[in-house]
């Protein structure tokens, strides 16, 4: 059962339009979750989110803030500190554009969609590690050239190379990044959001907590990067994986429950342990999955995928990760064999 779900898994990834939601569980353990005690003042380390006072609550957002912004700098400085994370994130991606190249241009655009709620720059400095080995277009939303400024319109482009002798034509396949909850190097200018090759001194992001501390204009901009995550879930012959993401985030998982309505969307939520069955389930108040939302548990890859954990799936500590969605995206097995070439 396990080779056949990987085998679905591969040929949806491959023949329908490509999406990722991308969540906070993907940057541990260079960024611990926000339920981490770590990020919890120190009278109250044993205390509960749900019983802390709201002062304690900014604290602790402030603190997961305060890491989110000093491991981005670490990335930019390629601090051997979070290398272990930027390693997955560089092979994530890498897999990514590897499915890419084996889907057909003439059914399907051959580019990814990545939403991320991370502030994060893990992601970009994965692209731009692989963009060095590989002909691949990547768009973070900007265009400028010393000044690169955000904007939606900046999405949904094809890019293609053209022989010398306009002989043919060929789609350079191409990763869309979209943080809907913003970046550590976006600065507001005026009445644009400026993307830095640096971590902005105040970057632009949304707190953990919602939408409560976002100006007019910067509300405006998020609710178009949500937009964009709806009319990609939208559309005809579309796959959805999620990773590292619970559902906590209300907003988001009101239009995922939307998106289900599309009998050609096929959303595929990878829990990060045993328990998370139930705990997705809670979070998008539905009693059970439907036909096409399905939650996949670490159990259901423990016979043919490794882990960085253990090998028993049973045992309490077996988990699957990003590394692990990884292997599945480029078929290989626990052993480390990809079973493509069997």
């Amino acid at each position: 059962m396990d080779k056949e779900l990987v085998a679905n898994i591969r040929n949806m990834a491959i023949t329908k339009r490509l999406n990722f939601l991308v969540g906070s569980g993907t940057s541990v353990p260079a960024i611990p979750l926000m339920n981490d005690k770590s990020y919890f003042p120190r009278e109250k380390k044993e205390c509960k989110w749900k019983d802390l006072e709201k002062s304690d609550k900014s604290e602790i957002l402030a603190n997961l803030t305060s890491k989110a912004e000093d491991v981005s700098k670490k990335i930019l400085l390629e601090d051997g500190s979070v290398q272990s994370t930027q390693t997955t994130y560089n092979k994530f991606l890498q897999a990514i554009l590897d499915i890419l190249n084996l889907s057909n241009s003439r059914q399907i655009p051959k580019n990814a969609n990545i939403f991320t709620t991370n502030y994060d720059l893990f992601i970009e400095k994965a692209a731009d590690n692989i963009i060095n080995k590989n002909r691949l277009i990547f768009n973070d939303g900007a265009s400028g050239y010393f000044n690169r400024y955000l904007s939606s319109s900046n999405y949904n482009r094809t890019v293609a190379y053209k022989g010398l002798n306009d002989n043919y034509i060929s789609e350079i396949p191409s990763i869309s990044l979209i943080k809907p909850h913003g970046s550590m190097n976006w600065e507001k200018e005026i009445n644009n959001i400026k993307i830095k090759d640096r971590v902005s001194s105040c970057p632009v992001i949304v707190p953990p907590s919602g939408y409560e501390s976002a100006d007019t204009f910067l509300q405006n901009h998020f609710y178009e990067m949500l937009r964009i995550f709806e009319t990609e879930l939208d559309k005809q012959q579309s796959v959805l994986f999620v990773i590292g993401f619970s559902f906590q985030d209300e907003h988001i998982g009101k239009m995922i429950k939307r998106a289900m309505q599309n009998p050609e969307l096929m959303i595929y939520a990878f829990g990060y342990s045993k328990n998370d069955k139930e705990r997705f389930l809670n979070n998008l108040h539905l009693k059970e999955e439907k036909g096409n939302f399905v939650i996949l548990l670490p159990s259901d890859f423990a016979k043919e995928f490794r882990t960085t954990n253990i090998d028993e799936y049973n045992k309490e500590s077996y988990s699957f990760t990003l590394e692990n969605l990884t292997d599945v995206l480029k078929n290989i097995s626990k052993d480390g064999v990809n079973d493509d070439k069997n």
